[in-house]
Formats: structure tokens, C-alpha cells, sequence
């Protein structure tokens, strides 16, 4: 999911890692929601409500807004930061890095109780984390792929769908405009899944429902690994078995 970039990444590359990751951003999505009645994978609606609070002289309750918005911000900082120390290093992956710390972030909430007290502070590793995640989708997919908010792809869904209405004057772009609908409808949806599936556990297991991201978040990471020694095993595996059928045919052969 991460080994490939620029031009070596495929449509089907982008396809994976969209899947995964909406899904993840949908399933820590409902958790903030639930748990700390506060939207942990975008900003927009935070600007709203420092507003408001502002109108309000809420002075002292606007601030934390502030901080959500500088949380996530920070962590597509960190995330950008990250890829770039360790890219120009002899590193199989820099993409591995930002999304162990995602990781940590996850199990950090995970394994936290949702007092009032901390409440805040678990936000705010949310919004980290989401923030990281972002980042890193964007910067390994080209600006492709987005996963956790949503607003952008239905707008750039409705605009590749009025697109079809002239597929004549758009036909040199049809196979790429079928493309990006298919994947916009594949975030959205595994999104959708994510958030339902939240939607249930939240209720029983409170933010140890987060373990379930953490677990396709490893599975992600170590994805091009595993695909790589299988492809490794199987060629060699291959490799033998011709070897072995040359032998017997120079046998029969004597």
C-alpha cells in the first residue's frame, strides 16, 4: 500500500489504501463523536463553533477550538516532517513512520478512560492522529486519495458525475473519470462501514473500539511486506520446482 510512489503507483494501489484507511478515519470518527461529543477527523465544524463562542464572549470555551484545529494541523505537520527525515535515508518506507505514531496515538485513547478530565486530551490525540493520517494519504496517493472527511469527495464526486452528461466532448478522459468515481464511491462507502461498525461497538466496548483501527492500521503497514515474501516464496518455489522437472527430464533423457 506504501511501497509505490509517483508514477509507479496504480489505480488499484490508491483503491487499497483508501479502503483501509476510510475506514479507520469512520471508525474513529463515530468514537469521538460518541464518547466526547467532539469531530475528531476534520476542522470545518470546529471553526463554527469557535465562532460561535466568540458571538457568545465564551472567550475561555473558544480556545479549546483553537487547540483542536492546531492539533490536527500539528499532526500533518509531523507526518510530512517524518517522511521527509526518513526519505532520505536507506528506509524501505518512510510512510511506516507517521503511521506508528498514528498507532500509538489509537492505542493511547484505547486503553485512556473518557473521565471529564481528560476528555479534552483525548480529542486533541485524536485530532493528532487524524491529522497524521491525512498527511500521509495525501503525500503517498499525490493528493489522490483523502480519508478522513468527506466533504471534498462529494464535491468532487458531483463534479465528475456531471462530467458523464458529456462523455463526447470528455471521451479521451472517460476511463480516468470512471476511475476517480469508483474510488470516491469506495472511501465513502468503506467510510460508511467504518462508522456504522463504531456505531455498535462504541456502546459496549467505549474507546477499546479503537482497537479494531489499530489492527488495519498494522495490517496496512505490513501489507507490502507480506505480499512481498509471498512473492518472494512462490518464485523460488517456482524457481525449484523447473529445477527439479529439467533434473528428471536429463534423467529420462540418460
Amino acid at each position: 500500500m506504501f511501497r509505490h510512489e509517483g508514477k509507479k503507483r496504480t489505480y488499484t494501489h490508491n483503491l487499497r489504501l483508501a479502503s483501509m484507511l476510510s475506514f479507520v478515519a469512520g471508525l474513529v470518527n463515530v468514537s469521538g463523536v460518541m464518547q466526547l461529543q467532539v469531530l475528531t477527523t476534520n476542522v470545518t465544524g470546529h471553526f463554527a463553533y469557535f465562532a460561535e463562542n466568540i458571538v457568545l464572549h465564551k472567550y475561555a470555551s473558544s480556545i479549546v477550538f483553537v487547540f483542536y484545529v492546531a492539533a490536527f494541523m500539528l499532526g500533518a505537520f509531523c507526518s510530512s516532517l517524518l517522511i521527509e527525515l526518513f526519505s532520505r535515508r536507506s528506509v524501505a518506507s518512510p510512510y511506516i513512520f507517521p503511521i506508528s505514531v498514528e498507532i500509538i496515538c489509537l492505542l493511547f485513547v484505547a486503553l485512556s478512560s473518557s473521565t471529564w478530565a481528560n476528555a479534552n486530551v483525548l480529542a486533541l490525540v485524536l485530532l493528532f492522529g487524524m491529522g497524521l493520517q491525512n498527511a500521509l494519504v495525501t503525500r503517498v496517493s499525490n493528493s489522490v486519495v483523502r480519508t478522513t472527511h468527506l466533504t471534498g469527495l462529494f464535491t468532487d464526486l458531483g463534479i465528475e458525475l456531471s462530467l458523464f452528461i458529456f462523455r463526447k466532448r470528455y471521451k479521451h478522459r472517460l476511463k480516468n473519470l470512471k476511475q476517480g468515481v469508483y474510488l470516491k464511491c469506495f472511501i465513502i462507502f468503506f467510510f460508511f462501514i467504518g462508522s456504522i461498525l463504531g456505531g455498535f461497538l462504541v456502546p459496549q466496548f467505549h474507546f477499546k473500539t479503537l482497537l479494531v483501527a489499530v489492527g488495519c492500521l498494522i495490517i496496512a503497514m505490513f501489507y507490502d511486506y507480506f505480499k512481498l515474501s509471498f512473492f518472494h516464496l512462490k518464485r523460488r518455489l517456482s524457481h525449484h520446482n523447473r529445477y527439479r522437472w529439467k533434473t528428471k527430464s536429463s534423467e529420462r533423457n540418460l
